[in-house]
Order: C-alpha cells, then sequence, then structure tokens
C-alpha cells in the first residue's frame, strides 16, 4: 500500500515548482525592438509580429517558454515577420509611426511587478476597451495594426493565426473561411 504522505510531498513540490518563475527559453525567435521592425519594413516589406507582454504576467511567461520556445513556430515567426518583443509597461518611450509613445505613470520603484501601462500598448493592443496579457499584435508591413490577438497559445492553436497573417491571406478571406480550409501540419508538439 502506498503511503499517503508519500504522493502528497512530491505534489506539492510540484506545485511549488509550477508556481515559480518560468526560466527564459532559448533566444530562438529574433526579437528586435519597435524601431528597428520599422526600419526593417520600411527596407523590405514584411508583417510585424508583436508581442505585448509584463515581467509579472505568468501566461507571458509560458508562451514565452513554451510557444516561442517552438522550434517550428521560431522558423515561421522569423521567416515571415519582424517579431517584436514589447514591454507593455514599461518606462522607455517609443516612436511608432513618427509619433511619441510613453508611459506617464511608470512607476521606477515597480519595476518587476504591476505598473502604469504604456500608451503604445493602448494603441496597439486594446481589444474592445481591454488590455490583457499576453497580447501578439499582427501588423502589416505598413505598421497598421491587424488584429491584436489576446491570450495563451500553444504551438498548433498558433499555427493557422500565423499563416493567415504572414502570408497575406488576410487581404482575401475573412478568417473563419481561411480556418474551415487550412490544414495544420504542426499537431500537438
Amino acid at each position: 500500500m502506498l503511503n499517503r504522505t508519500a504522493l502528497l510531498l512530491p505534489a506539492a513540490l510540484l506545485a511549488a515548482g509550477l508556481s515559480a518563475q518560468i526560466p527564459a527559453s532559448p533566444k530562438l525567435i529574433k526579437w528586435m525592438s519597435m524601431e528597428e521592425a520599422q526600419a526593417a519594413a520600411k527596407k523590405s516589406p514584411r508583417p510585424l509580429f508583436v508581442d505585448v507582454y509584463t515581467s509579472w504576467c505568468g501566461p507571458c511567461k509560458m508562451l514565452d517558454a513554451r510557444t516561442f520556445a517552438d522550434a517550428r513556430v521560431a522558423d515561421y515567426v522569423n521567416k515571415h515577420y519582424y517579431p517584436v518583443k514589447f514591454n507593455a509597461e514599461s518606462g522607455e518611450p517609443v516612436n511608432f509611426k513618427g509619433q511619441k509613445f510613453e508611459n506617464p505613470d511608470f512607476d521606477p520603484a515597480r519595476v518587476g511587478g504591476r505598473n502604469g501601462t504604456h500608451q503604445l500598448t493602448m494603441a496597439i493592443a486594446n481589444v474592445q476597451g481591454r488590455i490583457a496579457y499576453p497580447t501578439i499584435v499582427y501588423m502589416d508591413s505598413e505598421l497598421n495594426v491587424l488584429a491584436p490577438v489576446q491570450g495563451l497559445m500553444d504551438a498548433p492553436q498558433i499555427e493557422p493565426i500565423l499563416h493567415y497573417f504572414g502570408e497575406g491571406h488576410y487581404k482575401t478571406k475573412e478568417y473563419q473561411a481561411f480556418l474551415n480550409e487550412f490544414k495544420g501540419k504542426w499537431g500537438t508538439p
């Protein structure tokens, strides 16, 4: 017969480990700043893939550790997009489309915890008046927001969205029609 304490201790340790900070994923995606991506898109047009995250967001860390660390996702993003990693609560000003965006409510004493929301976050990641993390913002090569997509996704969930925007299908088809015809190749990693 199994000892209940022997089962509870590993379960408690596992739960403690899961609540700890997820380690950073390998740097498979070649992240750029917003300024670098804008310059690259001007030189050689390609859509932007903007990961809007915060330092305290658990699902953001899971997206990094699992989805963005998936070689298929990283390879596709690097080939079809200019990927930007944007801290939604950063205190750094950002020039976007000729306009300066800042975070007037940024508090340096709260770095690593909840902080003020950056103006650029409000401009690009707002979904019906709501901000959530993580949000991946898909933009065309002219920096127009195509869609902010909120929430944690794994590789098979993000695959059709990557193809829809990365290959320009959004120009000719509604997403649901595209999704009905899409044949995913990534399955469960």
